[in-house]
């Protein structure tokens, strides 16, 4: 049984329609990736699954709760983050986790334990006391999820968790994520950082235009929606020679040519990715290196959507 369904979801703003029949499941303990260009209506969804929006129709249910008729019931079992947050001036790192744990109704007596606990996990250690005013942008970041993980919820939505933050910082929230899903935790992620979603999510759904253009294990879409795979050649010798013959390949679709580098789009049979090198390799080409990379996620999703990559 989904832990998460939304059944025939549609958000209307007068004319403009936000969200357009939008259908989804999500297992307990996957980690669900959200993508799509900016206006594709993941916010919209995030919302409504956060008991902040109603829908113009549809349902969804969150652990077995109905979104619409329990809200309050279904904001104990799920950790919100948005995407745009405040922090509370004056406050310490420590203070404003009590604040949330306060308003989550745990009690006076427990909150300690749960502070210093989630504290650790997002390894604030050295912020305890530091006023959140003072927070770099990751910092503040991490308080956020820390707050949002106050009260233990089975299923986090987070919204662009990562957004503005630096590389080090991202590699910390993805590594978290991962900690978070081994704990049993099912989570609902939004992000335009598409390498991260598919090195740490099992499952992404696709959105455009209101629309769920896909949706599925990462490597099931990989495979239904990949057409061709991506090769860089750097050779030593002429480039015209290496041209030549990569044009003898009907398989290959495309090929860029930057001095002695190449980027060639091959479609067609993995297995006979071998006979190029060898076919340069007899025609006297020197060949520095070769790598082929199987399409990602950025591949599919610039394929199957028409909108930019916000």
């Amino acid at each position: 049984m989904a832990i998460v369904e939304i059944r025939n979801f549609s958000k209307r703003y007068g004319d403009f329609e936000a969200v357009r029949d939008f259908n989804l499941d999500i297992e307990e303990g996957d980690i669900f990736g959200f993508i799509g260009p900016n206006g594709a209506g993941k916010t919209t969804t995030i919302r409504f699954l956060s008991t902040l929006l109603e829908p113009t129709t549809g349902e969804a249910r969150i652990c077995g709760l109905d979104v619409l008729k329990q809200p309050l019931a279904v904001r104990k079992v799920i950790g919100y983050m948005p995407d745009m947050f405040g922090v509370y001036e004056g406050m310490r790192v420590w203070e404003y986790i009590d604040f949330f744990a306060a308003v989550y109704g745990i009690p006076k007596a427990d909150r300690k334990k749960i502070i210093d606990d989630v504290i650790q996990l997002l390894d604030l250690d050295k912020k305890r006391d530091t006023f959140v005013e003072g927070l770099s942008r990751g910092m503040q970041q991490r308080l956020c999820l820390a707050k949002t993980l106050v009260h233990d919820p089975k299923v986090l939505i987070l919204d662009e968790p990562a957004s503005g933050l630096d590389p080090r910082a991202r590699v910390f929230i993805k590594e978290l994520l991962k900690a978070l899903r081994d704990m049993g935790k099912t989570i609902f992620i939004s992000s335009h950082i598409l390498s991260e979603l598919a090195d740490c999510c099992n499952k992404v759904g696709i959105i455009e235009r209101g629309e769920l253009l896909a949706a599925g294990g990462v490597r099931d879409i990989l495979s239904q929606f990949s057409e061709s795979v991506r090769i860089e050649i750097e050779i030593l010798s002429d480039p015209g020679v290496c041209e030549n013959i990569l044009h003898t390949f009907p398989e290959i679709t495309s090929v860029e040519v930057f001095g002695k580098m190449f980027k060639v789009e091959f479609n067609g049979e993995l297995t006979s990715i071998p006979d190029i090198h060898k076919k340069l390799n007899e025609g006297g080409v020197e060949v520095l290196w070769f790598k082929d990379t199987p399409p990602d996620l950025e591949d599919v999703f610039m394929r199957v959507t028409k909108g930019e990559v916000a």
